[in-house]
């Protein structure tokens, strides 16, 4: 691979993942103590942030196939994510989704 087509995969790899204050942002506003980076509530405003900038790269990406399964991938994970935070805690379940402006 030329070194032209190196940096502009390097590029293209860089504004699609989230950058480190947009996670910080996410993790500190939907985190349940100071320490919290993993619980449920947190994990689904990540993947919602990453469902969300993907979806405006395949805006303008059409073709982008790879990048287009990663995305059905997340929304299962968020889906998944949250029955089991709807199964074990309903009025967290109700509110998260009010924040992020999900259907469900």
């Amino acid at each position: 691979m030329p070194t032209s087509e190196r940096v502009l995969a390097a590029e293209m790899i860089r504004t699609m993942a989230l950058s480190t204050q947009t996670r910080g942002e996410v993790v500190s506003e939907f985190r349940r103590d100071d320490k919290d980076t993993g619980s449920p509530e947190v994990q689904i405003a990540m993947l919602t942030a990453k469902i969300k900038h993907l979806a405006a790269h395949l805006r303008d990406h059409k073709h982008d196939h790879h990048s287009r399964r990663g995305l059905i991938m997340m929304v299962g994970k968020r889906n998944r994510l949250l029955r089991y935070l709807a199964r074990k805690d309903v009025n967290s379940y109700r509110e998260l989704i009010g924040k992020l402006g999900l259907r469900k």
